[in-house]
């Protein structure tokens, strides 16, 4: 079937079967290959996307179900919040081996987007199912909190 999807601000016009996980459709039609495979199930977190700003799982999201939906992915990705978590990533040296990295910085831009000032236990509670194998939680929260800090400056 033919589907438009509306990705990273610009209308793609695509050909998908039903069922299809729109992570497939994102790495393998459109060739960006950003947002990773991780599990498959929605537990790990590396396929994370933003759905009209939400973030989401794109390996159990189908295509059919998007609809005229805006998908962000992390090649796509220019707010505020952003670019805050970007400067804070590499200021703090968060990445480890980067496998999870787009999921995290998904996630992470969303949680500012909702609360622009967390503490660690909201940061640890929304963040939670975002698996680093490398286990740089720690890492990631302070670069959560930098972030936070940036956009205040």
């Amino acid at each position: 079937m033919q589907y438009e999807l509306q990705l990273n601000g610009k209308t793609h016009s695509v050909e998908a079967e039903p069922g299809t996980p729109l992570l497939w459709v994102i790495r393998d039609e459109l060739k960006l290959t950003g947002t990773k495979f991780g599990c498959g199930v929605a537990s790990c977190g590396s396929c994370t996307i933003h759905l009209d700003g939400e973030p989401v799982r794109s390996c159990q999201t189908f295509i059919e179900d998007v609809g005229g939906s805006e998908v962000t992915t992390i090649e796509g990705l220019e707010s505020r919040e952003a670019k805050a978590v970007q400067q804070a990533w590499v200021e703090l040296d968060v990445v480890q081996c980067g496998y999870c990295q787009s999921g995290q910085v998904m996630s992470a831009v969303g949680l500012l987007k909702e609360n622009p000032r967390p503490s660690a236990a909201e940061i640890d509670d929304y963040m939670w199912g975002n698996a680093c194998r490398c286990a740089t939680y720690q890492r990631i929260r302070a670069g959560i909190q930098r972030a936070s800090e940036i956009m205040e400056a």
